[in-house]
């Protein structure tokens, strides 16, 4: 059995803008790097075997502050962890879209990566590092349709609802080839609440 925490990184100005962010290399702000550090705070209460992130900055700089909280290195940086690419969408707000492409720009190939190809490299580095780390507790830190995507592949009958900025969602490989996923914890921002 394989225990993962799957963290969405912390807050950028282009998720307060409303902008795809996608696979460009948009960096935490302060207050990205603030939820960080709270999420530091509480995983330090916690034991983790490996950490895992993207290799984008907005992922690395929020696994970064949970490694130092675990005194820990991050295990490694690894691409099937990157956001969807929106294509020539990513770096545009919905506004900037209508302008571009008209009201009906949802229905035009904007180049962007499919959900099928998303979950196929996210299941692939899932599976892997079940094999590689049996009996571990893997924290991931990716992206919030990254992560989407993998959950609503894995967990059928559950509502995946809008995941906050340094959420932490707990899934656990379990024996029974018929039921292979629990989730043990969704979508929780308990650090950030915590502030006074």
């Amino acid at each position: 059995m394989t225990i993962f925490g799957i963290i969405r990184h912390g807050v950028t100005d282009w998720n307060q803008q409303g902008r795809a962010q996608g696979q460009e290399d948009v960096p935490l702000n302060i207050d990205g790097i603030r939820q960080a550090e709270l999420l530091g705070n509480r995983f330090s209460q916690e034991s983790w075997d490996y950490i895992y992130s993207s290799d984008l900055s907005r992922a690395s700089a929020t696994a970064e502050k949970i490694a130092g909280a675990l005194n820990m290195k991050i295990t490694g940086f690894d691409p099937r962890l990157r956001e969807k690419t929106h294509g020539r969408l990513d770096g545009t707000t919905v506004e900037e879209r209508i302008a571009l492409w008209g009201e009906n720009w949802k229905d035009l190939d904007h180049n962007e990566e499919s959900d099928e190809h998303m979950l196929v490299r996210s299941l692939s580095l899932l599976n892997e590092l079940k094999e590689r780390h049996p009996q571990s507790r893997v924290l991931l830190i990716s992206h919030g349709a990254w992560i989407r995507s993998l959950l609503a592949e894995l967990f059928k009958e559950m509502e995946i609802t809008f995941l906050n900025n340094t959420c932490v969602t707990v899934i656990q490989n379990q024996e029974d080839p018929a039921n292979e996923w629990k989730c043990l914890l969704f979508n929780c921002t308990k650090h950030l609440q915590e502030v006074n």
